[in-house]
């Protein structure tokens, strides 16, 4: 079943497109969007796909800058205070869930961990993270990564805002050929992040 709405924010309206199982889920993960795009994009779409597939719930997020047709990003906090509104409402439609996942791409990653623990996610899935802005390096987000959940990152091995490097609980995957977009090969991605679901446990 597919459903689109919105959801209120401190920040304005949030869109949602929620994607459910034939069956009945246990597992939920949220999407976010990078800085400048969609939720349409090829990756998350495969993301879903595979996953809705597999019998897990998903719902991809679009921040309320660009349900508002803005494509400049939000500052921080305002992103983190949105998305965090997104996930209190979710979890009031969704009391039958009983495993929060967070994530998404670039930007959207970010929040993502960031958000986490505030909002009692059990792992994070980290498409693009970028690690830094290009051509510096010296710029590092890896603090961010580090939330203390289980977290996957994939990245392309050709990335101009570079990868982390694996740490405790954080599993960094490299898809070779593949640049930011990570548009060469969506299924492949897809079916890395399933293989990492399967593997803690968290796939029906």
């Amino acid at each position: 079943m597919r459903h689109r709405d919105e959801i209120e924010t401190p920040r304005g309206p949030a869109r949602v497109d929620t994607d459910l199982p034939a069956g009945t889920a246990s597992t939920l993960l949220v999407l976010g969007h990078g800085a400048g795009g969609g939720v349409d994009a090829p990756d998350l779409l495969a993301v879903r796909d595979a996953l809705v597939g597999a019998g897990l719930a998903v719902v991809r997020a679009t921040q309320p800058y660009r349900v508002a047709g803005r494509r400049a990003p939000a500052p921080a906090g305002q992103l983190d205070e949105a998305w965090t509104a997104v996930l209190s409402a979710l979890r009031q439609r969704h009391p039958a869930i009983t495993r929060w996942l967070v994530g998404g791409r670039s930007s959207g990653a970010r929040v993502a961990c960031r958000t986490a623990e505030a909002v009692g996610a059990a792992g994070i899935v980290a498409l693009a993270f970028p690690l830094h802005p290009p051509g510096r390096p010296d710029r590092s987000r890896a603090a961010e990564l580090a939330t203390g959940l289980p977290t996957l990152v994939v990245n392309g091995d050709r990335d101009p805002f570079g990868a982390p490097d694996r740490a405790a609980g954080v599993e960094v995957v490299l898809r070779p050929g593949e640049r930011h977009d990570l548009r060469r090969d969506p299924a492949g991605t897809a079916d890395v992040v399933l293989g990492w679901l399967r593997t803690r446990g968290w796939v029906d």
